[in-house]
């Protein structure tokens, strides 16, 4: 299992790029920003600085999405990016909800995501496409980085079985792990793909102490975060083509304040049982959080990244870097032997 980390773009400039050195000297691989441009900083310069003080860690958006931006700027974006960070981008995309709700606006068609990334992978490799039908192309692009899709319903996975190099899944629970890649196969099979090629990522806040009270409060900001996509979810799907275990928690969830978003306190999470913190986040001791990563492990997830945005971030990776990855190193190591 690779480790990653995302970083919510409210920090100072150079608290995130010391964060993103620290992790990667702790031996994280992945580096991951938010992309809701409005409620916080621009990610794209940030990841530009990211890529200059980082040497080998693979860096990208978790999630953007391609309704905010042109999609012919996304794709040079990324372009560019690649050349800079020396061929290390990744591009997380998805739907869309923050960066899209907060204006009023709505997700995009899975139709529409599926057609962005077809189109995002042909210009970033230089490949001509017609847009909008116009003959476009980027003659200086080479080299199309992987793509990420995030999603949470049996369409957007099956789309991400058949296209995507990797799927992310914003939780850590990992019965509804096993339940989202029963259609990422199905989609892998559909298009004659070998599922065991495409990578899975678990993205979900952690907090490593004794006090299960603190540690689930320090957290409890992340179901609420999911509802948005639940909810959705279940306006769009029969109660019988969902589990339980991921709708009944919103049944009595309250508005939700974007302003608020990704808020330690939040009042979005008060609705927000424990019994779902546990599920959903890592809490509790170091031996407590290696065993849940063991069954992630076990249910397919080939990259945990931690959403550093709970207070203490440089104490999570520095706990993170001498108790936790080690031990996967270890283990890494033991199986190739």
């Amino acid at each position: 299992m690779n480790f990653g980390i995302t970083i919510k773009p409210d920090l100072e400039v150079e608290r995130i790029l010391s964060l993103t050195e620290q992790a990667e000297r702790a031996g994280f691989k992945y580096g991951w920003i938010f992309d809701s441009h409005v409620l916080w900083k621009e990610p794209y310069p940030l990841l530009t600085l990211m890529a200059s003080r980082t040497r080998k860690m693979k860096l990208g958006t978790c999630v953007t999405n391609p309704a905010v931006r042109d999609l012919t700027v996304t794709a040079s974006l990324f372009a560019t990016l690649n050349l800079i960070s020396g061929g290390r981008m990744v591009l997380g995309i998805g739907r869309g909800d923050s960066s899209r709700r907060v204006l009023g606006k709505k997700p995009v068609t899975p139709a529409e995501l599926e057609r962005s990334v077809a189109a995002f992978r042909d210009l970033t490799a230089g490949r001509e496409i017609q847009y909008d039908g116009q003959p476009t192309r980027l003659s200086w692009a080479t080299g199309s980085p992987p793509v990420w899709i995030a999603g949470y319903g049996p369409k957007v996975l099956r789309m991400a079985g058949r296209i995507a190099d990797g799927v992310i899944l914003q939780f850590a629970d990992p019965d509804l792990i096993s339940w989202c890649l029963g259609f990422v196969r199905e989609g892998a099979k559909e298009a004659g793909r070998n599922f065991n090629f495409i990578q899975v990522m678990a993205a979900a806040p952690v907090w490593v102490s004794e006090d299960l009270t603190v540690a689930r409060d320090r957290v409890r900001w992340f179901p609420a975060l999911v509802s948005n996509h639940v909810v959705d979810l279940v306006s769009r799907y029969k109660p019988e083509e969902l589990p339980a275990a991921l709708t009944s928690y919103v049944r009595n969830r309250p508005g939700y304040d974007y302003q608020h978003h990704c808020e330690v306190g939040s009042d979005n999470a008060e609705f927000v049982s424990d019994e779902v913190v546990d599920r959903f986040c890592l809490v509790g001791s170091v031996e407590a959080h290696r065993k849940k990563l063991k069954t992630l492990a076990q249910a397919g997830v080939t990259q945990f990244n931690i959403y550093l945005m709970c207070g203490e971030e440089e104490r999570t990776l520095e706990i993170y870097g001498s108790d936790v990855l080690p031990q996967f190193r270890t283990e890494v190591s033991n199986a190739a032997s």
